[in-house]
Order: structure tokens, then sequence, then C-alpha cells
């Protein structure tokens, strides 16, 4: 069976692969309202697969671009080799088509393209039994057309007020975190915060998260000054957690001091050591000089004067 799909492939790749047979098969298979659409004298065969590995023995694709009116659109055939009608084929159409409009990103484009997966079924049953709509893929298609039908639902924190916020029940502590953790210093929620500890229980684990978030990511000056306020005002089960992490971020910051304190040390002996041979290297290449200027003949003064050294240098050399 293998050898007969393969041979099914190569067949139809060897004649969909010549662009005048693939033009005329768009034109006469493509839907008018998308045909009035396309400058087929830019059709043009596209590099790449997206087809998996384990459909591979089943079905090929082939990918082809071409202008319309309104730019470049892709075409995008998978041919069906299966003696037995898929009942998802459309689903799998799909995500082919997503494939390829990842691809089209890829390449440095900032829209998407078109795409129009035509679908060439030659199985045994007939007609084709199953839709090609993606959304007749889903068991509820009424609750699927509301979903993708339209623009996904957008919860924007930062357009919220906060006093509508703080009415969000167990979920106002995540958003009224998330709305200001850039914008204002955390010291200033600190009794909204405390509110919602008290309000709103959450475990040892979610408030140890919320505190480290708060002190890596948040904008305030002192980390542990306001995990320290938290905790005073916060129930009293989660002040040993808090004020625990409040000396770690303590300790930490001792330690970072110490260690920027030694690195800064090293680097100031470091230029200091490099200083003083640079020093003492120019010093002894220069005695090398005046000691042959003088066994020249060469003046004592002008050879002060021209290496630079004192009385008591030259008086080494004697």
């Amino acid at each position: 069976m293998s050898t007969g799909l393969s041979h099914h492939d190569a067949f139809f790749r060897k004649f969909l692969g010549d662009i005048a047979i693939a033009r005329d098969f768009l034109e006469i298979h493509l839907p008018k309202n998308f045909r009035d659409k396309c400058d087929f004298n830019t059709l043009a065969m596209e590099s790449g697969s997206f087809i998996d590995d384990d459909l591979r023995g089943h079905c090929s694709d082939m990918l082809y671009s071409l202008q319309t009116t309104t730019g470049k659109a892709y075409i995008y055939f998978l041919i069906e080799h299966q003696s037995r009608p898929m009942k998802l084929m459309a689903f799998r159409l799909l995500r082919y088509s997503v494939a390829a409009m990842h691809r089209h990103l890829e390449q440095g484009n900032e829209t998407l393209p078109v795409i129009i997966p035509l679908l060439f079924y030659h199985g045994k049953k007939s007609p084709y039994p199953y839709s090609t709509h993606w959304l007749d893929c889903f068991a509820d298609r009424p609750l699927a057309e509301s979903v993708y039908m339209q623009a996904f639902p957008l919860i924007d924190v930062t357009i919220m007020p906060d006093e509508h916020i703080l009415t969000h029940r167990r979920v106002a502590l995540l958003e009224i975190v998330q709305k200001h953790i850039r914008t204002r210093d955390m010291l200033e929620l600190v009794g909204e915060l405390a509110c919602l500890l008290e309000q709103w229980q959450i475990s040892q684990e979610q408030c140890k998260t919320l505190i480290y978030y708060l002190a890596e990511a948040g904008n305030t000056v002192d980390a542990e000054a306001f995990i320290r306020q938290l905790a005073q005002q916060a129930p009293p089960h989660y002040r040993e957690g808090m004020m625990t992490i409040a000396e770690q971020l303590e300790a930490k910051g001792l330690q970072k001091g110490r260690q920027e304190g030694l690195q800064e040390g090293l680097q100031k002996g470091l230029q200091k050591g490099l200083q003083e041979g640079i020093l003492k290297g120019e010093k002894k290449a220069s005695l090398k000089i005046a000691q042959h200027m003088l066994s020249s003949g060469i003046a004592r003064e002008a050879v002060k004067q021209f290496t630079g050294l004192s009385d008591a240098d030259l008086n080494e050399l004697s």
C-alpha cells in the first residue's frame, strides 16, 4: 500500500509541479470570488512543506504564491491519499494554513497572508461525506462560532479603576498587583494588599510567590522595607513567612555589598599594580639608556634632560 501511495504522490507532484498545469488547475477549481482576485501570471511554486512526518505516507502538500488585487496571497494544496475520507480534514487544512502564515511572518512580513486550502479527493466513498468547514469539527458549532468569529475577549487591567478591581473577589490580588507592578511604588499599595489578604485567603505558597514577585519585579526603592511593612498589616499567619523573606533579602543585600566592595578593591589593586609596573618598567628602560649615553661621553646634564632621571637616579649607575 505504501508503494501505491508513493507512486500516487509522485504522480501528483510531477503534474502540479508544472506551473502551467497548476495555473489551469486553479483557474478551473478555485471559487469565482477567489479567482477574480488572482493574477495567475504571477503564480510561483513556494518551497517548504508543512505536513507532519507521521502523515507523509498519506498526503502531500503543494504551496503556491501569487499576486492578488490586495497583495501577495498563498494558495495551499493538500492532496488526500486515503481511500477513506477523514472527518477532521478541515482542521488539518487549518493547521497547515496557519503554519504557512507563520513562515510568511518569519520572512519579515508584518501582516498575515490569505491562505486558500484546496482538498483534492479521490476516495472510494462518493461524494465526500464530511464538511470542509473547520468549525464543523467542533461538537458545539454555535459556541465555536461565538468564540472564533469575533474578536477575542480582552482583559485590560491598565484601564480598570482600582475600586472596580477590588470587587473581583479572589482574583483581585492578582489583578491589582499586575496593574501597578511597573507604575507605582509598592509601598503605596501595602494597605490594599493587606486588606485583600485578609478578605480572600491564599495559600502560604501563593503568598510566598507573591512576595518574591513584588520584591524582584516591583517598582519600589526598598523591597525589604515594603515586605516588613506589609507583614505588619497582613493577617498574622502570613507574617512569619514574609519576615523570613525580608531577612533573606537583607542578607542578600549585605552579601551583594560585600562582593561589590571586594570586586572594587580588587579592581583598584590591579589598576594600581599595573600602573606601578609600568612606571618601574619605564624607569628601568630610562636607566639603561642613561648608562649607555654616559658611557658614550654625553654630558650628565644632557642625559638628565633627555631621560627625565634625577641625579639620585644617575648616581645608582655609578
